[in-house]
């Protein structure tokens, strides 16, 4: 393998991360200067600069006819936004789910996801889907503005303040900065994400590895890395709502924005391999539906299915790795998963989703 393409990625994916952060930082600071409240600026500004990284992948990778890339992308971002985000939160304090939107959205995103799904039937998502689905984000982003208005919890409101703070007036000079950080992030993204999806290109080649699974690997986990350290560092302050809300906000993001501008701006669409229809795109929904019990039972995430979630991520990249290598150990792996582990995790969450409603009834 090119020891440059290694170089080339690991600056492509420092770039992807930095300018999320100043797209974040400087979007944000704007936003709280002309009165947007903290809570909102969380669940729409942050919640699409943190996705930043993806739709610069995606856009570039499509415009470059690269569309496994596309899909693996934000496929194998949803799995690890879940699997891992929320794994690694709970591992760190047990997440309580305080905000109303946040049960909102749970079944908002499983309905995304399986839209995603149907849309894909063609092996295609067309220029007029990715409207339909960018329409849904901006019906989302005014969703979330009106619920977050209504959002009562003192609670959840000072996270917010907390995390992203209060409305604050800045000065020209300091507006000016602001600006110049938005512009430098968004510079930044887009030279991060045509040094990776080149790079990654190199690396699949190289490794003889399809490009769908060097998307749905170490691209989507590198650019989940903003969501990952945004919700880390929300846990470890015990701003549960905030990882929450980050991990389940970003997926939404990554469907209807990301995916939907994809398709809109790629002259034929965004082509959806049949293995990502017949098992990547399925394993999604499975992650997101897994999320419902969770979420209801007692408004929280504890440690033990914290890291029943990072175990499901790595059984997950494990597949990957055997399936690509065509392992031998591959059909027991596969035989061990369907027919023990999984079904095992299934009577679990439907006991403890039974005694939680007897106990709320009681």
């Amino acid at each position: 393998m090119d020891p440059l393409a290694g170089i080339l990625f690991v600056f492509g994916l420092v770039a992807l991360i930095a300018g999320a952060e100043l797209l974040v930082r400087g979007a944000s600071r704007l936003a709280a200067a002309v009165g947007l409240s903290p809570l909102i600026i969380g669940l729409t500004i942050v919640a699409l600069g943190t996705s930043s990284p993806e739709l610069a992948v995606a856009v570039s990778s499509s415009l470059a006819g690269q569309s496994d890339l596309v899909v693996g992308s934000v496929v194998g971002s949803n799995i690890y936004n879940i699997l891992l985000i929320l794994g690694i939160g709970a591992v760190i304090a047990p997440l309580i789910v305080s905000q109303r939107l946040v049960r909102l959205e749970v079944p908002l995103m499983i309905g995304v996801s399986v839209l995603m799904l149907v849309l894909a039937q063609d092996k295609q998502i067309g220029r007029l889907e990715g409207g339909l689905l960018f329409a849904g984000i901006i019906a989302y982003i005014a969703f979330a503005i009106v619920q977050g208005r209504r959002e009562e919890n003192p609670a959840v409101l000072q996270e917010y303040e907390h995390e992203f703070g209060a409305e604050k007036r800045l000065s020209g000079r300091q507006i000016l900065l602001q600006v110049i950080m938005v512009v430098g992030g968004l510079a930044a993204l887009v030279i991060g994400s045509r040094w990776l999806v080149d790079s990654a290109t190199v690396i699949a080649k190289a490794l003889g590895l399809s490009e769908l699974i060097i998307g749905l690997t170490i691209v989507a986990i590198g650019t989940s890395s903003p969501e990952i350290a945004t919700s880390v560092i929300a846990s470890l302050r015990g701003e549960t709502d905030i990882a929450v809300g980050n991990a389940v906000g970003s997926n939404l993001f990554n469907i209807l924005a990301v995916l939907g501008l994809t398709a809109i701006v790629s002259p034929s669409g965004v082509a959806v391999a049949p293995s990502a229809l017949a098992f990547d795109i399925p394993v999604m929904i499975a992650v997101t539906v897994a999320c419902l019990p969770i979420f209801f039972i007692g408004g929280r995430i504890s440690r033990w299915e914290g890291a029943l979630f990072l175990a499901y991520a790595a059984a997950y990249v494990l597949y990957l790795i055997l399936d690509a290598a065509r392992h031998d150990a591959l059909p027991l792996f596969s035989s061990a998963m369907l027919y023990f582990v999984i079904p095992l995790t299934i009577i679990t969450l439907l006991v403890l989703t039974v005694r939680a409603f007897r106990a709320r009834r009681l």
